[in-house]
This record gives structure tokens, C-alpha cells and sequence, in this order.
């Protein structure tokens, strides 16, 4: 009789177990911290939107969203880590143009950017500009084009690295008008713009809350914005499509998940997104900062990432642009 108790007891237990996983994998999500990777270093842009992101998820949520930063390899190196990671929606990656760009400007990956990356949001959306040291004799795109097409080759042009979109903006410049100026890629946008104010460099397509400061302070002459619309933060300063039809560059940011991620995760994910694109305050800031939200569903924010992806593989065949 004893041995029978406890071999029920043992048969219990082991019916238990899987009942206790289920019960734990029933949990409403999320019931533990969500981890949201990014692949630049802190302080930059995309850092800054995404930590403001994260700290709204976190309230609504109810759990920490901690925000992991993976620089390298024009952000390949973040993107990899999400592809391998599980999908359950604990892991989520911050999406910017470079994945789009790193599409074609690497000959190989690891992964497939749209097949192993779910689109869960867009963000935000802002303009790159047009910044010329204050030597250049130049106001508007148009005397740009002039003096550069009069002094053909003799106009470098800073980036923040070969396949950055600070970079393709410019080839994408060159290629829709034809001028000829000479890519002086940087290792980050800071040291570009050092360059840029001491004269080391003419020209730059920087992102816009880069260089605000400086064109503020007048050591920067900005030329046009790269958006379709003109930018809140400069109100005044005229698009690059209304000199160059059809030229439009943003520089857009959202959120992906790894695929398998299951679509009430998701649905979830981009309800609470959409709510801070929604609110004035959040608004306000991300104004505050050049962007406009970017609010829509997981397919929208997908053809989105598709449209991106398609049109710099042109830009990059187009300018023969490689890796560091």
C-alpha cells in the first residue's frame, strides 16, 4: 500500500508539471522585462527616440523595457541578435534605413532583413538636411548646384559612414542631378560635423537634430530638408524636392520583433505604440526632436520597410557603395 501512495504520488507530480507550464505560458504578456535592442551607440538619435519609446511601454506595460545597445556593422550585429533571439516578444529591435540599405550594400548576411524580422510599428519619421560649411557660396539648392556643377569634384561631401543614409542621401542627391563631389566617410555623425564646421569638408546630409545647434549658431547654412514636407524645426528651409522632383529621404524608425512572434504579441505591441503616437505630449517631443509619428498598422510599417529596401538598392548599385 505504501509503495502504491507513492507511486501515485510520483504520477501526480508528473501530471503537474506540464500543467504548471501551461498555466506559466498562459501568463498575460508581459510578465517579465522586455528587451529593446538598438543598434548604434547611446546618446545618438535613434538611442534617444527609442529610450522615449521605451519609457512609455514601460509604464503601460507594467514591466521594464530595458533598452540594449549593439553598435557595429551599419546596426547588422543588432539585427542578427533579434533574428537569433526567441520569439515571444520579449526581444525587440529598433529599426532604422540602414537595415534597408544593408539589404544590397553587403553581399552577405546571415539573415534576410524582411523575411526575419516582423514588423511590429513605425515610429517616426523626420528629415535629413542639407548643411554646407558657411565658405560654400551657396543659399539656396539651386546656387548649390551651380557652384558644384562649376567646380566639378572639388566639393567633398561628409558622411557618417559608407551605407549610413547620411551617405546614400548624398549619392541619391548625385545621382538624381548629376553633380560630381567626392565622399569623405566618418566614423559617426559627430566627427563628420567637426569637420564640417572647421572647413575640413563643404557638404553634408546630416540628420536634422544633429545639427540644429550649429545652424542656430550659424556655423552651419542649411540648405533644404530631404522630407516631402518641410520640418517643424525649420519651418523656413525649403525641401530638396523643390529643386530636385521626386528627391525625398527620411529618416524613418520603428520596431520589429523576430519572426514567430505570435500575433496577438504584436497586435498588442503595436496598440500600446500607436497610443504614444497619439498623445500630444508625445507628439511634442518627438517634434521636438524633427519627427513626425509614423502611427499605422504591422503591414504598414512592413511596406514601408519593402519600399525602403527596393528603392536604395538602386541608390547603392548606382554609386558602387561598400562596407567599411
Amino acid at each position: 500500500m505504501l509503495v502504491r501512495r507513492k507511486f501515485l504520488r510520483l504520477v501526480a507530480g508528473a501530471l503537474a508539471v506540464p500543467a504548471c507550464s501551461h498555466v506559466a505560458r498562459a501568463q498575460p504578456f508581459p510578465s517579465k522585462p522586455v528587451r529593446l535592442v538598438v543598434g548604434f551607440a547611446a546618446g545618438g538619435t535613434g538611442d534617444i527616440l527609442a529610450r522615449l519609446l521605451g519609457q512609455w511601454l514601460q509604464v503601460r506595460l507594467g514591466q521594464a523595457v530595458v533598452i540594449e545597445n549593439r553598435p557595429g556593422a551599419g546596426s547588422n550585429i543588432a539585427t542578427e541578435a533579434v533574428v537569433k533571439a526567441v520569439p515571444d516578444g520579449y526581444t525587440l529591435y529598433w529599426s532604422v534605413p540602414s537595415n534597408a540599405i544593408s539589404a544590397t550594400l553587403y553581399e552577405k548576411l546571415n539573415f534576410n532583413f524582411i523575411r526575419d524580422i516582423a514588423p511590429v510599428a513605425g515610429v517616426t519619421s523626420g528629415p535629413l538636411v542639407l548643411v554646407v560649411n558657411p565658405s560654400v557660396p551657396a543659399t539656396t539648392v539651386p546656387e548649390f548646384l551651380a557652384y558644384a556643377n562649376a567646380n566639378p569634384g572639388k566639393l567633398d561631401m561628409a558622411s557618417n559612414g559608407n551605407g549610413t543614409s547620411s551617405h546614400l542621401a548624398g549619392e541619391l542627391f548625385k545621382m538624381m542631378t548629376g553633380v560630381r563631389m567626392i565622399h569623405v566617410p566618418y566614423r559617426g555623425g559627430a566627427p563628420a560635423l567637426t569637420d564640417l564646421i572647421g572647413g575640413q569638408v563643404q557638404v553634408m546630409f546630416d540628420l536634422a537634430p544633429s545639427s540644429i545647434e550649429f545652424i542656430r549658431a550659424g556655423k552651419l547654412r542649411p540648405l533644404a530638408v530631404t522630407t516631402a514636407m518641410r520640418s517643424e524645426i525649420l519651418p523656413d528651409i525649403p525641401t530638396v524636392g523643390d529643386f530636385v522632383p521626386g528627391f525625398e529621404v527620411s529618416a524613418w524608425h520603428g520596431i520589429g520583433a523576430p519572426r514567430g512572434t505570435p500575433t496577438e504579441i504584436i497586435d498588442k505591441l503595436n496598440s500600446e505604440i500607436n497610443a504614444a503616437l497619439a498623445d500630444p505630449a508625445f507628439k511634442a517631443r518627438l517634434a521636438s526632436l524633427g519627427g513626425v509619428a509614423l502611427a499605422g498598422s504591422p503591414g504598414d510599417f512592413g511596406k514601408l520597410v519593402a519600399h525602403e529596401t527596393e528603392k536604395w538598392a538602386k541608390v547603392v548599385k548606382f554609386s558602387g557603395a561598400r562596407p567599411d
